[in-house]
């Protein structure tokens, strides 16, 4: 099978470049032939080469809204598919999703879209969100299939009409496993905190730092793993809240196994997700979990089993939930063991791959016979 990857961003690498990186690896090394199109070269387009991926950027895929790029954009992925000859368009992403699709529609190529969070929910301010609304339905409109990362991403394409039922299909994230001596000892003092997130909306670091200042009585070190717009921002409030000497700011990490490995606890505040592939790798680790209980991350929290789940922005839940954690050394070492067993039975990238080639076939068998 002849696969075409469609991601928008290559200038910063995040879940969805990582996800694409991985699939279209595990797909070549089942004998597919594959193509990552992308917007532009960056950290993303390196990762597709040190991976071993073909890709090929594209000048005018971009991820703001211009009515002339976007139209340009079009005509230079169909120009890039035509060449190709893919069996099957897989597009990852809002942009490259619409993008990929309106060509593969000119093609006549099957597309499966993966958005890792709809715009169409509160991950865009409102006049986005009803823009992102109207081109998701006309992009559903021509008949393409929807991978949905988790069970609240596909409740929100129904509620918001983007395909049809029958066209939605659930398949939760997966991440590759790790060797037994890189997963994490929760019990270890003082009690590492470390959360991996880009420095940038819908992310709410903000709302971390000002949790951590509540809790200057305990014993605690948090490490802060990612790069962004707003890093700067969060270095100037640690201060602020007097917290700086507490709070490492570790940049960009290729792989933040190292520190999860080392940690005793993850974080993750954030205002909207879909399934955030650093829980997942946190899981992986053996590490109990405090989130923001938005999207999808119900499905891989269940509160005081392997974490704590705390409405989004409320630095006081936080305060209260990490505080339990940091205190409680039983509690942090039976919610670690319980996410490792979580990602052991639900979230291998082995179950991902099957469920996705599997879908694969489905939309090529029936396009054939169609």
């Amino acid at each position: 099978m002849r696969i075409a990857y469609a991601i928008t961003r290559a200038d910063a690498v995040g879940g969805a470049s990582v996800h694409v990186r991985d699939l279209a690896s595990a797909m070549r090394e089942r004998g597919n032939q594959v193509l990552v199109l992308t917007g532009g070269t960056g950290p993303v387009t390196d990762e597709l080469a040190g991976a071993g991926v073909p890709f090929r950027p594209l000048a005018h895929l971009r991820r703001s809204i211009s009515p002339w790029s976007d139209t340009r954009a079009v005509w230079e992925m169909a120009v890039a598919l035509r060449e190709f000859e893919p069996h099957l368009v897989s597009a990852h992403t809002a942009k490259a999703g619409w993008i990929a699709r309106a060509a593969s529609m000119r093609l006549g190529i099957p597309a499966i879209y993966t958005p890792h969070g709809l715009w169409v929910g509160s991950r865009a301010r409102a006049p986005l969100r009803m823009l992102a609304r109207l081109a998701e339905r006309a992009a559903g409109s021509w008949n393409h299939d929807v991978v949905c990362v988790c069970e609240a991403e596909r409740q929100l394409a129904l509620a918001s009409h983007i395909a049809p039922r029958d066209r939605l299909h659930v398949i939760h994230n997966g991440v590759r496993d790790v060797a037994p001596e890189l997963r994490a000892s929760p019990a270890g003092a003082p009690c590492r905190v470390v959360s991996v997130a880009r420095f940038e909306e819908p992310k709410d670091h903000r709302t971390l730092l000002a949790a951590m200042s509540r809790l200057k009585d305990l014993d605690w070190e948090l490490e802060l793993v990612g790069d962004g717009p707003l890093e700067k921002n969060c270095r100037v409030l640690a201060s602020r809240l007097g917290i700086a000497d507490r709070v490492r700011f570790l940049g960009y990490q290729r792989d933040p196994t190292p520190a999860l490995a080392r940690a005793s606890l993850f974080v993750l505040s954030s205002r909207s997700e879909a399934l955030p592939r650093s829980v997942l790798e946190a899981m992986r680790a053996g590490l109990p979990i405090v989130a923001s209980a938005v999207g999808g991350l119900p499905e891989l929290v269940d509160n005081g089993s392997n974490g704590v789940l705390v409405p989004s922005s409320e630095a006081e839940g936080f305060a209260s939930a990490i505080r339990e954690m940091i205190v409680d050394v039983d509690a942090r070492t039976a919610c670690g063991k319980a996410s490792r067993a979580v990602y052991e039975a639900r979230f291998r990238f082995e179950l991902m791959l099957e469920k996705t080639a599997a879908l694969y076939d489905t939309v090529c068998e029936r396009t054939t016979s169609s």
